[in-house]
């Protein structure tokens, strides 16, 4: 019996578009659910579509929802820095909860350990009212960059509404294995971000941005063993974070948002049995 698999549609695979319009991409190309930016990051082209603020926008995407049945599987991103008000995030976890999401994804990008510890649980606590999980993507350019940091994060934290976010790109480039991943609790993971990218690992932290935020690949096109890394884990939504400008600008959005499901599927057919 071939495995059945749930997939999201990553906002950052299609970064300029709203909320209706990356949900109506999502349900036309096959995607079970999208994974929305609704805490405004300030970005270099990145447009601010928080639905908290924009009740026209919040009535469309609704409408989308209502017609396609897509649903909103995660919001990003709860980040922890220097100088952070963490109620800042709250009106983005309420719209996470009026369209049914579970998620808010977070990372930590400030080297002071005991306030990044602090800020952390602060948005669990806030997270858990909204009835969300926060989950922990470590990033190789953030200050919590590796699979044992963000252990060692979740242990201490000790919240039940703490989880883990284990990105294909991050964690190949972290030179993490597979192989701890099964140790870890198995209720700490609640979706995976997949795409691929060239086996080969930058040392040039800018080419690993570029690559991270604009040339990662189709899965099965890169080096990338993503297949160890998911059989290391629970089945859970696999949420398709995989910006490529180029591809995009050849297929456009709804185009690349399809290449990046089929491509997808293909692999996972191929590769998990």
């Amino acid at each position: 019996m071939e495995r059945e698999f749930q997939f999201s549609l990553a906002q950052l695979t299609v970064l300029k578009t709203s909320p209706a319009e990356i949900s109506r991409i999502a349900a036309e190309a096959g995607y079970d659910f999208v994974s929305m930016r609704q805490i405004y990051l300030g970005l270099p082209e990145e447009p601010d579509y928080d639905l908290s603020k924009n009740k026209k926008l919040m009535d469309e995407t609704k409408a989308v929802f209502a017609e396609t049945g897509i649903k909103l599987l995660d919001i990003e991103l709860a980040r922890i820095f220097d100088g952070m008000d963490v109620k800042k995030y709250e009106p983005a976890m309420a719209t996470a909860r009026e369209l049914g999401g579970r998620h808010v994804l977070s990372s930590i990008w400030t080297d002071k350990r005991e306030y990044a510890l602090e800020k952390f649980a602060e948005v669990c606590d806030l997270a858990k009212e909204y009835g969300l999980t926060v989950d922990l993507e470590y990033v190789p350019i953030a200050a919590v960059k590796t699979l044992a940091e963000s252990v060692e994060v979740l242990r201490t934290v000790n919240r039940t509404n703490a989880g883990l976010l284990i990105d294909a790109h991050h964690f190949h480039r972290a030179g993490d294995s597979p192989e701890e991943l099964k140790k870890l609790p198995r209720e700490w993971f609640h979706l995976v971000h997949i795409c691929d990218a060239p086996g080969e690992i930058p040392s040039d932290r800018d080419e690993m941005t570029r690559i991270l935020r604009e040339e990662r690949s189709y899965l099965g096109e890169g080096g990338i063993d993503v297949a160890a890394i998911l059989r290391a884990l629970p089945s859970v939504p696999y949420s398709i974070e995989l910006p490529n400008l180029k591809n995009a600008a050849r297929y456009g959005y709804s185009g690349h948002a399809r290449r990046c499901l089929e491509s997808a599927k293909t692999y996972l057919a191929d590769h998990l049995k």
